[in-house]
This record gives C-alpha cells, structure tokens and sequence, in this order.
C-alpha cells in the first residue's frame, strides 16, 4: 500500500515564509494588516507546498462559507428540458466561479421541497440565495426570509410594490418582458397583420403577465379569443396553437411568449399547411440559439440576455455580502441595492431592481 503524505498545516506555511501562524491565518483568510512583502512571502510558501485551506476552520473565521444556494422554483424535468434555465445557470456559474464560490443547486418539485429548501438555507450552509421562476402564489420568499439569508431574485417578485414586507427593498434582475412583448406586436402590426394572437406564458409568473400587458398595450381591445394561455413548453405551445386555430381560423400573425412556445406553434402551422410567414407570422420571446435558429422556418424572436441576467444575479449578491452585515447579520434577508462603485445599468442606493432592455432579432418567421 502506498502511502499518503500529510496534508501540509499552517504551521508549515508559517515555517516556510518565515512568519507567524497568526501572519498566515490573516493571508489566507482575507484579512488586513499585513505588509506586502509577507503577504507575497505567504503566498509563495502556499503554492509551494500546495496548502489548502481547511474550509471550516475558515469558516469560523470569516462567517462565510464562499457557497451560494440557487433555488429554482420548478420541477426537475422541467428545469434540464428547457434552455433558459442552463443559460441563466451558466451565467450564474461563470460569477460565482470568477470569484472562487460554490454553486448549490437546489429544486422544488412540490410543497414538501419548499420546507426541505427553507430548513437547508437556515441551516447556514450557504451565504446566500439566487432565487428564480417563483409563481404568484409560491411560499417560497417567506420561508426564505424566515431563514435570514440574504437573497437576489430573478424576475419581478410577485408582490404588488416590488417589497417584502418589513424586510426592505428587494433586489431582483428582470429583462423589459413589457416593452419586448411591445415591440414584438408593433413588428407584426407593421407587417400588415391584423388578426395578430398571443400565446402566453402562466400567468402565475410575472414574466408571462408583463409580455401580455405589452400585447395588449398594442392590440388594445382586440378580441380576447386571439389569447390563449400556455405553459413556456412547445408541447403547451401545440396545444393553445391548434386551440387558437379551430377557434380563430382567420388569424394571421402569432406572438408567443417564449421560443419554445413559438416552435410548438410552428409545428402546428406546418400540419395544418399553413405557411410562415406568408400566411401566418410567429414571433417568440428569449433569443435562445439552439431554438431560434433551428426552427421551421428561423425564428424572429426578442433577445433577452438570459446569461447576463444570471451574472447580474450573482454579482450583486456577493456584493451584498461583501458588504458589513452581508452575511445576514444586517436589517434584513433580502439584499439591498449597492451603495457605492456601481457600473451603468446597475442598481445604486435608491432603486432595487436591474431591468435589462431586449431587442428584436429578425428572421425568416416574420
């Protein structure tokens, strides 16, 4: 049997730089009050024995723990079959990473995983919690700020003035869903379309409720059976596109509120031998390559920077816990907008939401 050498020990590191144990544990743990040249001296003995730092015991020291949860609110089929989610992940992952963090990921498949989600945050194994596709009616904000970690949403909350209550301003990272869904309409009105359809997204998320509003602030009293509500699946998107047709054989353009959405649509389009656009116009929402440009024909579709809302998410969140008080010793669990050192488009004191803009991306669908 081989054997295997010892783990080298602070002790060590503090022999090999030729300074105190103390020296060492303030290099290693981040914190001030060492002179360059012992800090460069430290550094240099760490490479060179491969030290590695005994998590834990770090921990007790710095009250982080340098793991975020990422708390999705969706069931675990739906979460790896749609792109959005590996984008908004990859996003998140490239920040957390960059800045030497562990990701956590975390879904809920029914109530049961909302009480286990609360128990582990509470539990103080992470330093705080990125937090998206919550539904109107979902426990989820309140357990999380019963567990006192400091948190960074993705889409608008639910709740009607973007605050928690007694907690604050919440911080959350949305895209335009209002103004996209806005241009996306005014595209197909400019086309000469008349008989233009909406197929939402559920309507219990405030990303399927703000793209209907901006259908609506175009089409104005059009009449209500050219909407149909769906799922964000193509599966969804076949079934309110078949619904739509028998009910509404006139129609001549299509909005649907994510790409997936429009492709069931355009399966749908082809079976009836119906042709896009020259009979039908369709239009998505997301901007997601492997979908949009793979469909039957190319799709046009709003460009939402899912990836970069994902970094967002992840970048003020460990801003907020770089902050004194980050790590939930402050006023409240939901993270507070930046104070100082703010990039543009970023959130500074006074405002607690980051809202990205979207742009139309045309292609052979309309």
């Amino acid at each position: 049997m081989t054997d295997t050498a010892p783990r080298p020990t602070l002790e060590a590191v503090a022999a090999r730089a030729g300074v105190s144990r103390a020296t060492v544990s303030r290099v290693v743990n981040g914190g001030d009050g060492v002179r360059e040249p012992l800090v460069e001296r430290v550094r240099q003995a760490v490479e060179e024995l491969g030290y590695v730092p005994n998590q834990a015991a770090r921990s007790l020291v710095t009250r982080r723990h340098d793991a975020v949860a990422v708390v999705i609110a969706e069931p675990e089929a739906r979460v790896f079959a749609d792109p959005f989610f590996a984008l908004q992940l990859r996003g998140i992952s490239k920040e957390l990473t960059a800045h030497d963090n562990q990701l956590v990921l975390l879904l809920t498949e029914g109530r049961d995983d909302h009480a286990r989600v609360a128990r582990y945050l509470a539990g103080g194994h992470v330093d705080g919690a990125l937090v998206f596709s919550l539904h109107l009616d979902d426990p989820l904000p309140g357990l999380i700020q019963g567990a006192g970690v400091p948190t960074v949403f993705g889409g608008r909350p639910g709740w009607s003035d973007g605050r928690a209550a007694d907690t604050g301003p919440t911080l959350y990272v949305d895209s335009d869903n209002r103004g996209g869904a806005r241009d996306a309409v005014r595209h197909l009105a400019a086309l000469g379309r008349t008989r233009i359809a909406h197929i939402t997204g559920p309507l219990d998320q405030t990303s399927a409720a703000d793209r209907l509003d901006g259908y609506r602030d175009v089409m104005g009293d059009a009449d209500p059976g050219l909407v149909a509500e769906s799922d964000f699946t193509p599966a969804g998107g076949e079934r309110a596109m078949r619904d739509l047709l028998d009910r509404q054989p006139d129609l001549d353009a299509v909005f649907a509120a994510n790409d997936l959405t429009a492709a069931g649509a355009l399966r749908v389009l082809r079976e009836r031998g119906l042709r896009v656009p020259e009979d039908v116009a369709v239009v998505g929402f997301d901007d997601m390559l492997p979908v949009a440009e793979q469909t039957d024909p190319p799709l046009t579709t709003v460009r939402q920077d899912i990836e970069e809302m994902g970094r967002l998410m992840a970048r003020l969140l460990l801003r907020r816990l770089d902050r004194p008080g980050g790590t939930g010793s402050g006023p409240g669990p939901h993270a507070t907008a930046p104070e100082q050192d703010v990039p543009p488009g970023e959130p500074d004191g006074a405002e607690a939401a980051v809202v990205l803009p979207t742009t139309l991306v045309r292609r052979a669908s309309a």
